[in-house]
């Protein structure tokens, strides 16, 4: 069997829908990233469908994310001239859930000191905080956190920090002669 990678077709936008039976959720912050991904790069992965043929329709086995950035995205719609890139997989109902549910489960997590290294290469390579949480998608805390747990001073050289807290020596003197 030939994978179905080979035959991706244009298909538009109006004759796809999405399947009932998808647990998978995106939050808001990936989606978002997943906006600028497809608006920066284009579609690199087409959608993998089931095709209907009696309603001419293609249901969504994985991808549901992608399309609806072209739903959501007038502009990514009109780049695109409302065509949707996709692969169909010819399967029963019950082999589409189980191949949605491993298409959602093998896309993994990131290793976190994977993304130690590439915010430290990024930074070496000269991009600033702002540079690497918009083209990264990641909030500024996250940032700092992983550039925390590199441990490497260098990743903080052009950071301002604020004075860190002293004791005032007048409230010691108070405290330590037991008066309250």
């Amino acid at each position: 069997m030939k994978s179905p990678v080979y035959d991706v077709r244009p298909v538009p936008i109006e004759k796809i829908r999405a399947n009932v039976y998808n647990p998978n959720a995106v939050a808001p912050p990936e989606m978002r990233l997943l906006e600028k991904s497809i608006r920066e790069d284009g579609y690199t992965m087409p959608i993998v469908c089931y095709h209907l043929p009696d309603e001419d329709v293609y249901e969504i086995v994985d991808g549901f994310h992608r399309y609806t950035v072209m739903l959501t995205c007038a502009d990514v719609r009109e780049r695109e001239a409302g065509m949707m890139p996709v692969v169909v997989i010819d399967k029963d109902i019950s082999n589409r859930m189980a191949s949605t549910i491993r298409h959602n489960r093998a896309r993994g997590t990131h290793s976190i000191d994977l993304m130690v290294n590439i915010v430290a290469e990024l930074v070496a390579a000269g991009m600033s905080d702002e540079w690497i949480v918009k083209n990264i998608g990641m909030d500024a805390d996250e940032l700092l956190r992983l550039k925390q747990i590199s441990g490497l001073a260098a990743l903080f050289k052009d950071r301002e920090f604020s004075r860190a807290w002293a004791a005032n020596t007048q409230d010691e003197q108070f405290y330590e002669a037991g008066e309250q």
